[in-house]
């Protein structure tokens, strides 16, 4: 199956590695699975290389126990002339356990050519409001 441009799904089993000494999804490697969420998405929309500018709104609202598998959506829910911004959500379940949402955040992603400076997204994918 193949995502639309700008959004992206991974799955991850929780595995004990992943784990913090409570035996749950330590912080640190949920925001490293959602920065790649948020980079697939981004660069699948702007079609060239991007790198991350800034994170906001991060919330870790649930424990994810070893043994859930997490899904992680992203999307470009913003695009600018060489910026977009990307929402990440993740999901955890596990067999008998309802889905449920466990951690969100918004990434600030920007597209950029071979030498790192900025580069102007496809103007198709530009949003009217944010063109200058």
């Amino acid at each position: 199956m193949i995502s639309p441009r700008g959004t992206t799904e991974l799955h991850e089993l929780v595995l004990p590695a992943m784990a913090n000494h409570h035996g749950t999804l330590f912080a640190g490697e949920g925001l490293q699975r959602m920065a790649k969420a948020a980079f697939l998405a981004a660069r699948s929309l702007a079609q060239c290389e991007v790198v991350m500018a800034g994170v906001t709104g991060i919330d870790f609202t649930s424990p994810v126990p070893v043994g859930h598998r997490l899904t992680l959506r992203a999307w470009v829910s913003r695009v600018g002339r060489s910026s977009m911004t990307v929402c990440v959500t993740g999901l955890a379940d596990a067999p008998g356990v309802p889905c449920e949402e466990v951690f969100k955040g918004v990434f600030d992603m920007v597209a950029v050519n071979g030498h790192g400076r900025p580069q102007a997204i496809d103007p198709r994918y530009l949003n009217q409001k944010t063109r200058s």
